[in-house]
């Protein structure tokens, strides 16, 4: 592991280590155009004095870089889109609230549900905590949130949406 890697790891777990802010846990699930599958692990994610820290706990996985981010709607439900039915699109599109209309980084001005790419070790499993500096707790009720096959360019160009794939793990915050 890389210094600065470390380096950050140790400032989000001492973030969260003395955050004693509210906290809930986002069971997730695998999700196919033909519903909602097994659990995958949770995700934990507790308020700091730097925005919300997402703590992942999940297994089976692929390997590498994947795009991670907030949905408007609070299901992983396949819906219908372009024609076909597709994995979890009743989420909807990345939360949104001052319509930017794209895609940036978690720390930039694009949609607000944009989030750190998740990291997946060589045994299928994701551990490493991101940090979402402009999201709060309340951002969360009522959404979604989303692991994505592939990775995140943090920008529409050369491809929407950071380029990533489909989407491939879901989770429904809870009430």
């Amino acid at each position: 592991m890389r210094i600065h890697q470390r380096f950050a790891l140790g400032l989000i777990a001492a973030t969260v280590a003395g955050a004693g802010h509210a906290a809930t846990t986002i069971p997730m699930h695998s999700v196919s155009a033909d519903g909602v599958g097994e659990q995958v692990g949770q995700i934990m994610v507790s308020e700091s004095d730097h925005g919300l820290v997402f703590t992942p706990q999940l297994k089976g996985l692929e390997q590498g870089a994947h795009g991670f981010h907030v949905h408007q709607n609070a299901s992983c439900e396949p819906a219908e889109k372009d024609g076909k039915m597709t994995a979890a699109a009743a989420a909807g599109g990345h939360y949104d609230p001052e319509e930017t209309g794209h895609h940036g980084t978690p720390w930039g001005d694009g949609h607000l549900g944009d989030l750190p790419a998740l990291y997946v070790d060589a045994d299928g499993n994701a551990t490493i905590p991101v940090l979402a500096p402009r999201l709060d707790m309340d951002d969360l009720e009522g959404r979604a949130v989303m692991i994505h096959a592939g990775g995140d360019n943090y920008s529409d160009q050369p491809k929407p949406l950071g380029g990533g794939g489909a989407r491939m793990a879901c989770g429904v915050v809870p009430d």
